[in-house]
């Protein structure tokens, strides 16, 4: 029975949303509370199943399911620290936000397809975080790309169709440099299976020149998703999609894979040792230093709220890269702490985000003055959200940016503190004034658009519970930062092992 669980469970935990999402396709536009079953049954079984996953691989347990696609390529889930970081937090988010999704749809058109896409786009986010090899990841890749597309668009107004077009061009060509890449690695290497420590150290000098050319592409195509200046365009303008859609493109899917790309090619494919004497660490942080202080400094110029938080996350999320950048084992676990931690604050922001647009109306900030009487509780998570990002402790982003510093200074790389101390005041300079405006000025005599009265509670209890939960997840993440099976503690496992410390 043990044997039949460790060679099934990766790929139960894939098609425990894929099922389902299957499913949903086919279900009436009036069947509300049969869509929102299966939603739920495959949320809470997805959910189950990486708990099962969590404790064995705590307790060094192997899983693996391989299936043979031809000789030579096999299609491999498997599971080691590093994917469960990023198989737990999208398993959890994508449960709260199916709960925000039913509530903040609940009046919209064509809702069996928006989450029948919804669902096969957390089914290729988990099969990302569970790729045994680079045929695998690139696979779920890009059918993370097709399935994203329709969300984007699901409005179908002309904004949101150019918005979705923008976005499937970049991505499409990110795609295919990362194939390339994949294709032309694995012709100099062989099979390209995921290994601590990596499974280039070891092949001929003489091919150091082809690993760096692919390098670039891999990171190409993995930077599009990552939103890599210059390659992060299509955010930006994905912020037309509906805010669950966005929530998950910046929280829990299409940014983080993307990122969580970048770290299993450093640490898997090349191994951090040969990474750093290529000069592709390096490469790397530039490109990361550049995009946090970019992204920061376009944010701190928009109005329109959405846009800020998008601009945002291309500073935000380039934290991962810039601590897989860094030689050492402090950096690295700040860096995968931030991959958790930031995902935790910023679907927090976009739930509160669509909930002043769903509610008042307001979708810029200067419409946000004195938004925080009227809705104290949405603006408090979204004050734990945003305070969480500047890096204020207790909250979690602290955390992440704390061992960020650490780590810097442990590797050698001084500079990078320059970074984060030029970030950090920037994220003040576009957070607190929103804050200032929701909590200290006094509300206009009308909102632009007030489509919920308010009654007991100031928005309908399916969008206010979601952001309450995860602003006190980004509180207990911060507080309890230490405690047994959390982030911080599987970042550290990843490191000691990455660097044999």
């Amino acid at each position: 029975m043990s044997s039949t669980l460790d060679t099934l469970l990766p790929l139960l935990i894939v098609c425990s949303s894929l099922v389902p999402g299957t499913a949903i396709f086919l279900v009436r536009e009036d069947s509300h509370l049969l869509r929102t079953s299966l939603n739920m049954i495959g949320a809470l079984t997805k959910l189950a199943l990486v708990g099962v996953m969590i404790w064995g691989v705590y307790h060094e347990h192997d899983y693996e399911s391989r299936i043979s696609l031809a000789p030579g390529l096999d299609l491999v889930f498997a599971a080691d620290a590093l994917s469960v970081l990023f198989v737990t937090l999208s398993s959890v988010l994508w449960l709260v936000t199916t709960i925000y999704a039913i509530g903040y749809l609940e009046h919209s058109a064509n809702r069996s397809r928006f989450f029948g896409f919804f669902s096969l786009c957390v089914s290729a986010t988990v099969g990302i975080a569970l790729a045994g090899n680079l045929l695998t990841f690139v696979i779920c890749y890009e059918i993370l790309t097709l399935a994203t597309y329709p969300l984007v668009a699901h409005r179908g107004t002309p904004e949101a169709t150019r918005g979705a077009r923008i976005y499937l061009y970049y991505t499409v060509g990110g795609g295919a440099l990362l194939l390339l890449g994949a294709v032309w690695l694995q012709a100099i290497a062989g099979p390209l299976d995921f290994v601590q420590g990596g499974i280039l150290g070891d092949l001929p000098a003489t091919l150091h020149g082809q690993f760096q050319v692919i390098f670039v592409l891999l990171l190409a195509g993995l930077g599009v998703k990552a939103a890599l200046v210059p390659l992060h365009g299509w955010l930006p303008q994905s912020m037309v999609a509906p805010a669950p859609v966005s929530a998950l493109l910046h929280a829990v899917a299409v940014v983080k894979a993307g990122a969580f790309g970048i770290v299993r090619v450093v640490y898997d494919v090349y191994g951090v040792g040969l990474a750093d004497a290529l000069g592709l660490l390096a490469l790397l942080g530039a490109l990361a230093s550049v995009t946090i202080l970019y992204g920061s400094l376009r944010a701190l110029v928009q109005d329109g709220l959405k846009s800020r938080l998008a601009y945002s996350t291309v500073s935000q999320v380039s934290y991962i890269a810039l601590g897989t950048s860094i030689f050492g084992p402090i950096a690295t676990v700040g860096g995968l702490v931030h991959l958790v931690h930031q995902g935790i604050m910023k679907i927090t922001l976009f739930f509160c985000a669509g909930n002043y647009a769903e509610t008042l109306g307001i979708h810029r900030v200067s419409q946000m003055d004195g938004v925080g009487r009227r809705m104290p509780w949405t603006t408090l998570a979204f004050s734990a959200g945003a305070l969480g990002m500047i890096g204020i402790p207790p909250l979690a982003g602290f955390v992440s940016k704390w061992y960020l510093g650490l780590g810097a200074i442990d590797g050698g790389a001084d500079w990078v503190l320059a970074v984060l101390a030029a970030s950090g005041l920037l994220n003040a300079a576009y957070f607190l004034p929103i804050l200032y405006r929701a909590w200290f000025r006094p509300p206009p005599e009308h909102w632009p658009e007030e489509r919920i009265a308010r009654r007991r509670l100031e928005t309908r209890a399916a969008l206010l519970w979601p952001p309450l939960i995860t602003a006190t997840l980004c509180l207990l993440a911060g507080l309890f930062a230490a405690a047994p099976f959390s982030p911080l503690e599987w970042a550290e496992l990843i490191a000691r092992r990455e660097y044999d410390r």
